[in-house]
């Protein structure tokens, strides 16, 4: 059964992949690039580093290459996109539509391989980028769930966790069994109230001897490498929360706290504001209006989204309700992303319950 849905799953990717290189060949992105005069994309990339050979590779999609990035800039300038902040594109969204379109670079997450990879790139290509850090990851005080899960799958034969005060028990010898659970408990984790899934991540393991903290260590930045990245003019360095949880999950008083003290930290260590924020996750269901609204009384300036879309000059998008097109690692045509950045697959409408804070 697993065999034949990653089948359907990898030919739906293939087919995909497929039409936005036919909209390439036939001129249709091009066309709507001429549509879209004036207009901005935001990128969220994730993790940078080179290609693994490692078979179970769940996260696959969450990462691109340097070599990549560095081809991405280069079609951009090609393009004639103005590689921005986001500050910069803020303030172009507000005036009449111009004649240049922009792009703005941003990675989340605060893991390492930005400052060992991506960080190089972007110093070579001399442009603005944004990183959105989950505070509580570079403290040590919460980690990213979803690379322990991994961990954890890669290394057990069988992996049981405590689900909604149940044991779930579930086999993981071959590659294909490890992304079948993979894909399963990932779900499942993400259905469960924010504080429940750090709960069922440590229980398991401790189950399997796996240190938490040390399986993610590696992973992420230190202060040290975030305040070298904040001395450089062309970053900006944004917040996502402390413990980087679906926001709309939360109770009001909670949901303000995370986004307040995410800020806090951020600024206390860095010595300057830091009005810039990233919905955690960011796609639809993980936000919602009433963050908007928490997100302008928290004294933010933008929030970034993980919703695709173009981001229209003449207020038509606000800086609360910021789309973001999120990069699929699994993809490295640069064809691919000029369709894309072009708009012809996105939509420009912003949503009505965000787009009027």
């Amino acid at each position: 059964m697993y065999r034949v849905s990653k089948i359907v799953m990898d030919w739906k990717h293939h087919i995909k992949g497929l039409s936005l290189e036919v909209a390439y060949f036939t001129g249709l992105a091009g066309f709507a690039e001429r549509k879209a005069t004036g207009h901005g994309v935001i990128l969220k990339f994730r993790r940078v580093r080179p290609r693994s050979a490692r078979a179970f590779q769940p996260l696959r999609a969450d990462e691109i290459t340097p070599s990549f990035l560095r081809r991405a800039i280069t079609t951009l300038k090609r393009r004639n996109f103005d590689i921005v902040s986001i500050s910069e594109a803020c303030e172009r969204i507000q005036r009449p539509a111009g004649a240049r379109r922009f792009a703005v670079l941003t990675f989340d997450g605060g893991y390492s391989d930005f400052r060992a990879h991506a960080y190089p790139v972007l110093q070579g290509h001399d442009v603005p980028f944004a990183i959105y850090i989950p505070t509580g990851f570079i403290d040590g005080v919460a980690f990213p769930w979803w690379l322990t899960l991994e961990e954890l799958i890669a290394r057990t034969p069988r992996i049981s966790l405590i689900v909604d005060g149940e044991e779930r028990r579930f086999k993981s010898t071959s590659i294909a069994e490890k992304y079948l659970v993979f894909n399963a408990l990932y779900r499942r984790l993400r259905e469960l109230p924010p504080d429940d899934i750090p709960f069922a991540i440590r229980d398991a393991c401790a189950r399997y001897r796996v240190d938490v903290r040390a399986s993610v260590n590696d992973a992420m930045m230190n202060w040290a490498d975030i305040a070298t990245l904040a001395g450089d003019p062309r970053a900006t360095i944004g917040s996502a929360t402390v413990n980087y949880v679906a926001l709309a999950k939360l109770p009001d008083a909670v949901a303000f706290r995370e986004m307040k003290m995410g800020r806090s930290v951020l600024e206390s260590v860095l010595g300057r504001e830091c009005p810039y924020f990233a919905y955690p996750f960011g796609e639809e269901g993980t936000f919602t209006g009433r963050e908007g609204r928490l997100v302008a009384e928290a004294g933010f300036s933008s929030a970034v989204t993980a919703r695709a879309g173009l981001m229209a000059p003449d207020g038509a998008v606000k800086a609360f309700d910021l789309p973001r097109l999120t990069w699929d690692g699994r993809c490295s045509s640069t064809r691919i992303l000029q369709v894309l950045v072009s708009g012809l697959t996105m939509s420009r409408r912003p949503r009505r319950d965000i787009a009027r804070h």
